[in-house]
């Protein structure tokens, strides 16, 4: 197959336009999710039985359904319901781009949330005590002890899910919401070249996640400086091999 070296180039200019759609659909389902997710891990953990049932019923519920159903059903199926049509949320309801992110959000909250409570559970009951012993409160423990260990342990898991929340905003084009994938599709039915397309299509995403994973990396890195790797001291050699009598 010849690849036009000037349609690519358009193309890629035409699905880069799309990339800011792309980035807040993005931003917004995860900034969201991750608040859901914080109530969810909460009722979870709190050892409450009803809670800890309606949060494990909405893991259940949001993992074991394909995403893409979630966001026919918000779309399409709750604009079926009068009751939703003259309700105060019908101008966010009937927003495709709304719509997008609440699906996204209530998605990637149920995982967020498992993530989370792993993060919590994987603290170690000693580091608890100490601080415990130690006089601190309970907010203080959280901040100093808690919280840096339980994130440090659930980021590996926490950047695959921001990963995996970069394609599935591709989802979004099926609710009418003109994403790079949006955007690709309505260049495919205008030209015919699918090829093409999709593989500047594909870059695009492979570009926007090469940058999100080496800031995932970057973050990492900042909050474990224990992990960091220490020069290995020089011996045998020059005065410092030397033995003084």
């Amino acid at each position: 197959m010849d690849f036009d070296v000037a349609f690519l180039v358009s193309t890629f200019v035409k699905l880069f336009a799309a990339v800011p759609m792309t980035l807040g659909l993005f931003a917004c389902s995860v900034s969201l999710g991750a608040l859901f997710a914080l109530g969810i891990t909460y009722c979870r953990v709190s050892g409450g039985l009803v809670l800890s049932a309606f949060a494990r019923a909405y893991v259940f519920v949001f993992r074991g359904s394909p995403l893409l159903i979630q966001m026919f059903l918000i779309y399409y199926g709750l604009g079926q319901f009068p009751a939703v049509r003259h309700s105060l949320f019908w101008p966010v309801l009937r927003d495709p781009f709304s719509c997008a992110v609440l699906a996204l959000a209530l998605c990637t909250a149920g995982y967020q949330a498992e993530i989370m409570r792993g993060g919590l559970q994987a603290v170690p009951s000693r580091e608890i005590e100490a601080g415990r012993a130690a006089g601190m409160s309970g907010l203080l423990l959280f901040r100093r002890i808690i919280a840096p260990i339980a994130i440090r342990q659930a980021l590996p898991a926490y950047s695959t899910e921001i990963i995996l929340m970069v394609k599935s905003t591709a989802l979004a084009s099926l609710v009418t919401v003109w994403e790079v994938t949006g955007t690709a599709q309505r260049l495919i039915s205008q030209t015919y070249r699918t090829m093409e397309v999709f593989l500047v299509a594909t870059l695009i995403y492979l570009l926007i996640n090469f940058i999100i994973v080496r800031l995932m990396a970057l973050v990492e890195y900042r909050l474990s400086p224990h992990l960091r790797e220490r020069p290995v001291p020089a011996s045998g050699g020059g005065r410092q091999g030397e033995v003084h009598g």
